[in-house]
């Protein structure tokens, strides 16, 4: 293959990855939307149960006929990751439930901030200038998007959202080890075996039978959840994670636009500017991995 060829195919393959983050982030929003529209009668446990249950069966023709793929030396790091994401998984359902879409979708992407504050203590790595100011600008912009000044406080949903964006943190941190051995449709898979059986004793303790309209948007969240982790990771793997990972920032107007034709959510102006910078730590932060990445080779 000549190099302006081998250039076309790889041009080609990061074109292809970013239209794949671009559906994965609409596919995020309108995930949002059905959480909000389900709340009043579905618990935030009830969804977390029936989301995994339904992802489960989604890609288990796919698992069984991969079983290679559940090999793993990691077996009590999956079942603490199992509950790790299950625990954030419902936070940001209760955040979505009670909060503006949009204030809950800017809160969600600081979880890259605390990421790179955990992996200073964690991981042991050490600080950089840029990194530094990225994280105090992410911070900033939590601030801002928070409002807590405001007479009425800070609502609950945004805490739930906070929480859930630092449990993701901790998530990621632990798979930085794990990814080293074990594969991502090893993850994927342990992930959702597990997360089943977790999520079933906190769903019977407020248990009430979804309607039929609501056990079909269940349904369609459960395989939308499995099928978004399929796309998200072949988009990583057709392009460089620098091109692909700010195209998931694409989710935010996607998720005001909608709460605004939906429920008729407004987004003031203190949401954009705080997710902006909240935004704009994360490509800070990235620049500067790249450069230590690029130091110790």
């Amino acid at each position: 293959m000549s190099p302006s060829m081998w250039a076309q195919g790889q041009d080609r393959a990061a074109l292809l990855g970013v239209a794949l983050m671009v559906a994965v982030s609409a596919m995020m929003a309108v995930d949002s939307v059905i959480v909000r529209y389900l709340s009043p009668g579905v618990h935030p446990f009830v969804m977390g149960f029936t989301r995994a249950s339904f992802g489960l069966l989604a890609v288990l023709p796919w698992i069984l006929a991969r079983r290679n793929i559940l090999q793993t030396n990691y077996r009590f790091r999956h079942l603490l990751r199992a509950v790790l994401k299950l625990a954030a998984l419902i936070c940001f359902f209760f955040a979505f439930a009670s909060a503006s879409l949009a204030d809950v979708t800017a809160i969600a992407f600081t979880a890259p901030v605390f990421v790179t504050i955990g992996a200073w203590f964690y991981l042991s790595e050490s600080p950089r200038a840029s990194r530094i100011v990225a994280v105090i600008a992410g911070f900033a912009g939590v601030l801002i998007v928070l409002r807590p000044g405001q007479a009425e406080g800070v609502p609950a949903g945004l805490l739930f959202a906070l929480a859930g964006a630092i449990l993701t943190a901790v998530i990621q941190l632990i798979l930085k080890r794990m990814s080293a051995h074990d594969s991502t449709e090893t993850l994927v898979a342990w992930n959702l075996i597990l997360t089943v059986p977790i999520a079933l004793l906190p769903a019977l303790l407020v248990w009430s039978t979804p309607t039929p309209v609501e056990w079909l948007l269940l349904a369609f969240q459960g395989v939308m959840g499995a099928f978004n982790m399929m796309l998200a990771t072949k988009a990583f793997a057709l392009a460089e994670a620098s091109l692909i990972a700010p195209v998931d920032f694409l989710r935010l107007p996607f998720v005001a636009l909608l709460g605004y034709l939906i429920f008729s959510q407004t987004v003031p102006v203190s949401t954009w500017i705080g997710g902006a910078l909240i935004i704009a730590a994360t490509p800070l932060m990235a620049r500067s991995g790249r450069r230590r990445a690029g130091d110790a080779a």
